[in-house]
């Protein structure tokens, strides 16, 4: 494969930069490979590895903001693969390391959001419980729209109303365009309402 010798001589450049202390140079590469699983190879579990690796090599550098990047990146596909509670612990960390930073502080809600979905695909009551608590870390999350919905997806669920919940969604989507990540994690959600496991799974 023709992709095999510019791995090779990535992975030999890393091993030469870390040797030499460069490790911001090594984080780079680690993402050039990542790249390469992510869009060439289509290995995500490879492309996450080396998306950490950046990571702890960015942290160590004290570039926090190049390792939240990657490690977003590890949160959206560990979401994809069902590794919801590793996901979870990504979008938590991000959003807390965010929210206090005057710059940044606007997209912790998104983090927040997102962790809170991955806690209802796997059960509801845990997205209760989160949401509580990300409302009392970041006061300003209670009147995002994020969490307006967050709310209304919870009352439908727990009602269990298909209509109800696509409604909100709909509602939310017209304002705020939801990206292919966000349209699967509430379609698993949804599939969650009884009766309408069997459906076609769309938001419509």
């Amino acid at each position: 494969m023709t992709l095999q010798p510019a791995l090779w001589t990535l992975g030999t450049l890393i091993k030469r930069q870390t040797r030499k202390g460069r490790f911001t140079i090594a984080a780079k590469h680690h993402i050039t490979i990542a790249e390469i699983y992510e869009t060439e190879l289509v290995d995500i579990e490879k492309a996450i590895a080396h998306y950490e690796q950046s990571a702890d090599y960015y942290k160590g550098e004290e570039s926090n903001s190049s390792a939240n990047k990657c490690l977003l990146k590890v949160a959206a596909y560990a979401a994809q693969l069902e590794q919801y509670q590793k996901a979870i612990e990504i979008y938590e960390q991000v959003g807390a390391n965010t929210m206090d930073n005057p710059l940044l502080k606007y997209s912790a809600k998104d983090y927040f959001f997102k962790a809170a979905l991955c806690h209802f695909i796997v059960d509801e009551l845990n997205a209760k419980l989160a949401l509580e608590k990300y409302e009392e870390m970041f006061p300003a999350f209670t009147d995002s729209r994020e969490c307006k919905l967050l709310k209304k997806l919870l009352e439908a669920h727990e009602e269990q109303n298909s209509e109800a919940y696509t409604e909100a969604v709909k509602e939310f989507d017209s304002i705020s365009r939801l990206d292919q990540w966000l349209t699967t994690m509430l379609l698993r959600i949804k599939k969650s309402i009884q009766g309408d496991g069997e459906g076609d799974g769309d938001l419509k």
